[in-house]
Formats: C-alpha cells, sequence, structure tokens
C-alpha cells in the first residue's frame, strides 16, 4: 500500500541519530553535562521533545534520555529498499529524526555555531509564537508551509512564494537542492524575509526543518492548553496539530535519505508532502486528512494541490475588487439614468449555472471574461451573460450545486453599485455608473463569487473557477446545458407530497429586499423564484444549520384544505417580523405566501371571469387586469400579503396543490403564450389528470387579448370550467 522507500526515511533517521549521538558526545566532553541549553527566547525548553517524550530539556544532561528514546524508534536498517505495506517503521523513524534534529540545532548554540546570521531567523521564540500562533487558530493565517529543499530557479522560487503569500499561508524555509536554498535564492531577487511578510527562513541545514515542528507543538501547548507529560499527552499533540494547524511540506528538489527522514516526521503530525520530483506517492488517507505524499507537482500548482491535500481553507478577507462590497449594498437599486451596463430582465439572454466537478478539473481563481468587458461597450448597454460557475471539493455533492446556485443572488448584490434579480435563466443584472467609474469590471463579479463561496461554504467548497460569457453566440450555446440541469433539478422531488414529510423548509435569501417576505417550500411547492425545491431547502440546512434555509416543523394542522398548520404559523409570524399571522399553502385568496421580487411569475384575479391569469416576468405588454407584470410587482412584491395575488415559481403551476383551495388549474383562464410554451406538456398532462384534457385550448394567452371584456367572450365561447365554478370573492 505504502509507496514510499521506507528504506530511504529508515536510513536518513539512522544518519541524523547517529551526527546527533557524535555532536553530544562531542559537547559534553568540551562544556560539561551540566551546561545549560536552550533556545533563545522561549520556555518551552527543546519544544519538539518536550511534545514528544515529556521531557524537558535544559541541561546537556537532559538530552541523553530523549535521544535514547529516538534510538529504540530506529527501526534496523534494511539491506536493500523495501516497499512496505504499512507506515509504521517509517513513522517511527520520524518521529526518530525531529528528535535527533532538535537535539542538533540546540547543540549549535551551545557550540558557537550561531544559526540565527544573516538571512536565517533560527527557532521561533515565544513572543513571535504568541503574535503569529494565533492567526493559526482564528483563521486569519489558515496554514503553513515549510518549503524544504529549493525550486531549479529563482524565477519559480519567487512565483512560488508569491503564490503562498497571496494565500496567507505562512512560509517556512529551511535545507538546500544542491548547496542552494529557497532562501538564497529570493535574498538574490530582493525579497523581504521576515514575519512581517509571513516568510521565515529557519536555516541552511535540512534539521532547521524541525523549527516548523516546533512551531506547530507550541501552538498545540499555548493554544490547546496540552501539558507534555508522556505518550498520551503526545499524541493529544499531534492530533491537535492535524485538526488545527493545517500545515504541509513542500519537497522541492531532490529527496535525499535525510529529508524522507523528516518529511516522515511531519506526517506523524497530519502533515502531507508535497513534490516537485517525481518521488514515490502515498495517496491511500490514514494518519493525514488526506494523501501523505503526493508527488511530481508543478510549481505554479503546488499552493493549490497542497490546499486541496491538506483539506485548508482559504479566508478571503478582503475580496479585491474596486468597490465596497457587504450587506449593506444588499437592496441598492442601479435606476435607469445612473446605467452603465445590464444584462438579462426582458432585454437580453442571461443566465447562471453552477456546476460541481472533480477537483483536478477546477482551476481554483481562474476568472474570466470571454466576449466584450465593461469598457468595449457603450453606456447603457445590453448585453447578453453566461455566468458559468466550476466548483470543486472533496465533500461537495451534486444535490448542493442549486443551493451555492441561489447564492448568486446575495453574493452579487452585496457589491455596491451592482443590482441583481431573479435567477437561473431569469435573472436580470444592472451595474451602476458610479461602479463603473471606480474600475469595477464584469472580471470583478467572478471574483467576487469565487471569494464569497469560498468563504460562506468552506466545508464544501475548495476550489471555484468563474467564467462570464458576454457574447450572444457563446451564450446561447451553453444554455441548453443549463436549461437541462434546471429541468434535472426539478425531477428531482420524485413522489414526495406535502402529506409524506412533517417538516417544510424556509427560503429568507431575499430578506434584504423584503425584510417581512417568508418564503414557505414544500414537496409540492417550490420557492417562487423556481430554483429552490423542498430537496433544495432540506440540503441548504445540511450545508448552513444556521443559514437561509429552515426547517418548519408543520405542528397540528389547522385546515387541511387551505393549508394551515399551527408549526408553520408560528414560524411565519416570528420570521415576518411579528407582520404575518397566518398563512394559506394552497390558496391565494386567504392568507396567501407573500412575495420578495424574485418570482418567476405573478398569478392574479380577473374580475367576471371567476379565474385567474398568470403572467411571467418576460412578458411586458398589457394584460387583462390592465397592469402589466412590472405594475402588479410593484403591490405583490415587498414582502406583502395581497389577497388575490401571488407571485410563483411556474413549475408551481403544475403541481397538484397549485392553489388547490381555490379550485386549481381549471381557475386559470389567461396566461402568457411563453408559459404555455414552456409548459406545453406539463401542463396537458396535467389537464388530463384533472377530466380537461382541451383546458390548454381553452386558455387565452395574448394572442388571443389582453383585455377583460373580449376574455369573457371567448370563455364562454370556449365554455371555459371556470365559468362553472364558484366566485372567488
Amino acid at each position: 500500500m505504502s509507496k514510499i522507500i521506507a528504506s530511504a526515511a529508515i536510513r536518513g533517521a539512522h544518519k541524523i541519530f547517529s551526527r546527533a549521538e557524535t555532536l553530544l558526545k562531542e559537547t559534553v566532553k568540551k562544556n560539561g553535562e551540566s551546561r545549560e541549553v536552550k533556545f533563545p527566547g522561549t520556555a518551552y525548553y527543546l519544544p519538539v521533545v518536550y511534545a514528544l517524550t515529556g521531557k524537558k530539556v535544559e541541561r546537556l544532561c537532559d538530552m541523553y534520555e530523549p535521544l535514547n528514546q529516538a534510538k529504540s524508534l530506529l527501526p534496523k536498517i534494511p539491506s536493500e529498499n523495501l516497499w512496505l505495506p504499512y507506515l509504521g517503521d517509517a513513522l517511527d523513524a520520524g518521529i526518530a529524526t525531529l528528535i535527533a534534529e532538535e537535539i542538533i540545532e540546540a547543540l549549535k548554540f551551545v557550540n558557537g555555531n550561531e544559526p540565527i546570521n544573516g538571512i536565517w531567523l533560527g527557532p521561533t521564540t515565544d513572543a513571535v509564537l504568541r503574535e503569529q500562533g494565533i492567526k493559526l487558530v482564528d483563521g486569519r493565517m489558515p496554514g503553513f508551509a515549510a518549503c524544504v529543499g529549493a525550486p531549479k530557479t529563482k524565477e519559480e522560487a519567487v512565483k512560488l512564494t508569491r503564490d503562498l503569500q497571496e494565500r496567507n499561508i505562512l512560509v517556512f524555509m529551511s535545507s538546500h537542492t544542491n548547496g542552494v536554498s529557497m532562501a538564497e535564492q529570493l535574498a538574490e531577487e530582493g525579497i523581504e524575509m521576515n514575519w512581517d511578510t509571513f516568510l521565515v527562513p529557519y536555516g541552511k541545514d535540512t534539521s532547521a526543518t524541525v523549527h516548523a515542528l516546533g512551531f506547530a507543538v507550541r501552538a498545540a501547548m499555548t493554544f490547546g492548553g496540552i501539558t507534555p507529560n508522556g505518550l498520551k499527552e503526545a499524541r493529544e499533540i499531534l492530533l491537535y496539530n492535524k485538526n488545527r494547524v493545517h500545515a504541509f511540506v513542500l519537497a522541492l528538489g531532490e529527496v535525499d535519505d535525510e529529508k524522507y527522514a523528516t518529511a516522515a516526521g511531519a506526517i506523524n503530525f497530519g502533515f502531507p508532502v508535497i513534490a516537485d520530483t517525481d518521488i514515490p506517492q502515498i495517496l491511500p488517507t490514514g494518519i493525514c486528512t488526506y494523501e501523505h505524499v503526493v508527488s511530481n507537482i508543478p510549481y505554479n500548482e503546488m499552493p493549490s494541490k497542497a490546499i486541496e491535500v491538506r483539506g485548508l481553507k482559504i479566508k478571503i478577507t478582503k475580496i479585491p475588487i474596486p468597490v465596497r462590497c457587504g450587506p449593506a449594498f444588499e437592496g441598492e437599486r442601479v435606476r435607469k439614468e445612473n446605467l452603465a451596463v445590464e444584462f438579462g430582465g426582458k432585454y437580453t439572454t442571461s443566465f447562471e449555472y453552477l456546476i460541481s466537478k472533480g477537483l483536478d478539473e477546477v482551476e481554483d481563481g481562474k476568472i474570466e471574461v470571454v466576449g466584450p468587458e465593461i469598457d468595449d461597450v457603450e453606456e447603457k448597454a445590453r448585453l447578453p451573460l453566461a455566468i458559468i460557475i466550476e466548483i470543486a471539493g472533496r465533500k461537495m455533492q451534486k444535490d448542493f450545486e442549486s443551493i451555492l446556485e441561489r447564492h448568486i443572488h446575495t453574493f452579487l448584490s452585496q457589491a455596491m453599485g451592482v443590482m441583481h434579480l431573479g435567477q437561473r435563466d431569469i435573472n436580470w443584472i444592472r451595474i451602476g455608473k458610479e461602479a463603473k467609474n471606480a474600475g469595477l469590471k464584469f472580471k470583478h463579479l467572478g471574483i467576487l463569487l469565487r471569494a464569497k463561496l469560498l468563504s460562506e461554504f468552506p466545508a464544501i467548497v475548495d476550489k471555484v473557477q468563474v467564467t462570464l460569457y458576454t457574447n450572444e453566440e457563446d451564450v446561447k450555446r451553453l444554455y441548453p446545458a443549463a436549461k437541462s440541469a434546471y429541468e434535472e433539478r426539478d425531477k428531482r422531488m420524485g413522489e414526495l407530497t406535502d402529506e409524506s414529510v412533517d417538516t417544510f423548509y424556509s427560503c429568507q435569501l431575499c430578506q434584504s429586499y423584503a425584510p417581512n417576505h417568508v418564503c414557505v417550500i414544500t414537496p409540492e411547492r417550490l420557492g417562487l423564484c423556481g430554483a429552490y425545491n423542498w430537496i433544495d431547502g432540506k440540503a441548504a440546512y445540511e450545508i448552513s444549520p444556521h443559514g437561509a434555509n429552515q426547517p418548519i416543523k408543520k405542528g397540528e394542522c389547522l385546515d387541511s384544505v387551505k393549508g394551515k398548520w399551527k408549526g408553520v404559523n408560528d414560524f411565519v409570524y416570528e420570521r415576518s417580523n411579528n407582520t404575518l399571522p397566518s398563512f394559506s399553502a394552497y390558496s391565494m385568496m386567504e392568507d396567501p405566501m407573500t412575495s420578495c421580487g424574485c418570482f418567476e411569475c405573478i398569478a392574479g384575479v380577473l374580475p367576471g371571469t371567476k379565474g385567474i391569469m398568470i403572467v411571467d416576468r418576460e412578458y411586458q405588454e398589457m394584460t387583462p387586469s390592465g397592469m402589466t407584470f412590472f405594475n402588479l410587482a410593484e403591490f405583490v412584491g415587498g414582502g406583502q400579503q395581497t389577497p388575490g395575488f401571488i407571485g410563483i415559481g411556474i413549475l408551481y403551476i403544475v403541481s397538484k396543490k397549485f392553489i388547490s383551495a381555490d379550485g386549481g388549474l381549471k381557475r386559470v383562464v389567461w396566461m402568457t403564450k411563453n408559459i404555455k410554451e414552456r409548459l406545453k406538456d406539463k401542463l396537458a398532462e396535467r389537464a388530463k389528470e384533472i377530466g380537461e384534457e382541451d383546458l390548454l385550448d381553452k386558455i387565452a394567452d395574448e394572442s388571443v387579448t389582453t383585455e377583460l371584456e373580449p376574455l369573457i367572450e371567448f370563455l364562454n365561447n370556449v365554455n371555459h370550467p371556470a365559468l362553472k365554478m364558484e366566485e372567488l370573492f
């Protein structure tokens, strides 16, 4: 199973141990056993030795016992290279290596071989540990990289360093490759190295790598409150590091026996090794969270690969876009007189589509605009848009795609000067003049989406790649795949019914626009935006238990016909800021569900017809009610509860529960051609189920009339079933 040559690690451990043993004898002979020994500025004795053995090294004579413990851990050197089916011997050799290396490093101070000189900073002081270590604990510093050896060129060293710094990853440097160290390469390029720049050169010897592990064990002792005393505490310290200190080793250049041994020591801490050379790999999980050793990784891919393998989560504290960003800007509108550019709405094809892929299929941070940028188009331009977001994560599931996709609305709305309405393929995005003048580009929308997805969903999102297409050819080419995915998600509801579950789910993503609005999602009534069904709400709650999608226990049934439950009423009342005491799931006439502004359609009564009309967002002309879609939206949206009018998701029309308390589908006397065409097959199937096979022909649209009196005449001529029903009010 193991693909590391254990023999190399064991040989290296023996070499390092022998060096430590010999150096200790020589130092004692020269200075006496009582000579004090410590690292400057630290009260943790020799921290790695103390953590792993529980022994406090204060004088030279105190080194004998831990060195003997290291000796007891050394496996016999194999007579030939062995491929072992387990890691045990290599791991033991690694622990012995770290103990011996720390003793070697400590003896440098006793013997006057000052390790703190020039660019080399030597071991970490307690003061620095407290300052920097807390950043590991609270997440400001997501992890650290122990760089062992050196890249092939100075340019590659600088690029690798900058890529790590950009991610706020602390960089420790030690050892060398063919006599050249990474720190020396950076110094030649004029790169400033110190704790403030997150670039810390420990020493040119491989043994100096142990200071990185010393930093880690002291974090466990200082912030984890673990006091070393033996094997039990040593195990706790190793587990603390595996679970809390997200570090990894970058093996740069040729890996010799001593580097193998040191790497084996780091693996005990749960710190994986990522190498640029073709060394044997250890891909099965076990000691580390994921893979133990991954090799042959190009320098430009090393940071992202290390982040993936370690399971490290990057927190982007300041999103690099030229406008302010935050929840305070979510409700902002971009008016026509302040418009720089817009996408979608009634003017152009625009959609947003998020899809999950394999970790090796997504290049994290890759943001592209294919087509015109904002500076390439005239003011008030109307462009097509396809936002394609590709996400990868070890814990990502396909069921989570629509949940993350729906958050595009919230994330883009948080950018000052950007307005986002709708979702899926009915979105409407506007960018204001001030935002454009501040330097906002289309690319910044992708940067914002990546940053938010990584920071808001760290448990499931590891990599994000965003492409924005702004030319019509690409948008039309990509749309069918997105549309197919939307339809597939809608089919996942299967045979679930409202009666078969005891829990509904809320959606309050749009409360920034409508503070009193609460969307209630049931198995047979999807969210009014059309993006969330009951399964999506359930999955969203699993992802974020404190998020916008919360479970609603139905509780006592108050009215099975109108769809009233005590638990639902209590929830809606509380979450609507105590403004909506009652809610009906199946009636648009009595206590209907409120709307925000993201509904796909509006259903409203038509006096004199005994029926209702349904108009979709894309339809901009007059309706038989004497109002346009946007006239209707003014008194339906904003969290208002308006009997006789509701905002709905388009698929709710073909649900068995569609205004079932008010007569259901038979009440529909007028709808737009767009809705008819989009739901043609589903409407026909549903009409057959209710015994009205020719209902679709009896429902008027704008090609028949947009006025009330001619509509009533048409309904009489076709003998529409609504005419035989009771009045709605």
